[in-house]
């Protein structure tokens, strides 16, 4: 069993839940509702606040904000939570919220997520595994962020928006609408750029599930007709191909934000 080490500075209100192993840095403050899972480390000037769950071994740089009440002025100190999941690098000076009663209550991040140095999780996300936020990325109340997604530095995104698994929104952009799984968003605001293909063969697609996804989306994002009727055509043409028909799940779907689509037709 490992040792929990709590620097002397530091203040660890009754009632809170510390696993084996966990470490708090100096001048770090852990609230009476919070849970840090065995071998959490909160390097120094960390406070976690809230009824907050950290998951195991995520690691907590100085002068994060975790868990303090959500960004929203209909918020009235609703019992609401956030959730973090396993191996999370949280960099210096995040901020992330928890849920309100307009929301479902809670805010989720899943396993292995990084958030570099002052990016934000707005109130009631729900965030993937293997997710990583650049530097300065702010994700607005109740966007939905898919397993693997990368965000680059300075990237907004607007709430109640979608971002499909595998996709990249390139840094500085301004996310207006969804973003499809498998897809890659530029600018401000974004724009539809193409298939995310640097990062499928980082995470070992093969070259025929590629080409699968290329021809189909440039079917779905061809000129003629609307994209409900594209949508279906590759629906039915690629109905044994599941990669494909993720994306075309996530736009049957729908959300309360319209479709990113590229600039002057399709280009994967």
């Amino acid at each position: 069993m490992a040792e929990t080490k709590i620097h002397p500075s530091a203040i660890v209100e009754d009632g809170a839940k510390i696993g084996d192993g966990v470490t708090i840095g100096p001048f770090s403050l852990v609230g009476a509702n919070v849970t840090l899972g065995d071998g959490v480390e909160l390097s120094s000037h960390v406070v976690v606040t809230g009824r907050t769950t950290v998951g195991a071994r995520t690691r907590i740089f100085p002068f994060a904000s975790i868990g303090h009440q959500p960004q929203d002025l209909k918020y009235k100190g609703e019992p609401s939570t956030l959730d973090i999941g396993t191996d999370c690098l949280i960099r210096e000076g995040v901020t992330l919220n928890p849920g309100t009663e307009g929301g479902g209550m809670k805010t989720t991040i899943g396993d292995r997520c990084a958030f570099l140095a002052n990016s934000h999780v707005g109130h009631d996300c729900r965030v993937g595994n293997n997710v990583v936020f650049s530097n300065n990325v702010m994700l607005a109340g109740h966007c939905d962020v898919g397993d693997f997604v990368i965000i680059g530095g300075g990237a907004a995104v607007i709430q109640f928006a979608r971002v499909g698994a595998h996709s990249f929104l390139g840094g500085m952009s301004g996310l207006e609408q969804d973003l499809i799984p498998y897809g890659m968003a530029l600018g401000n605001r974004a724009y539809l750029s193409g298939l995310n293909i640097i990062g499928l063969q980082r995470r070992g697609f093969s070259r025929s599930e590629i080409h699968d996804l290329r021809r189909a989306y440039r079917l779905m994002f061809a000129q003629e007709g609307t994209l409900l009727e594209r949508v279906a055509d590759v629906a039915e043409e690629f109905k044994d191909h599941p990669i494909v028909m993720e994306i075309v799940a996530f736009i049957k779907a729908g959300g309360k934000r319209s479709m990113c689509t590229p600039k002057n037709g399709a280009d994967a």
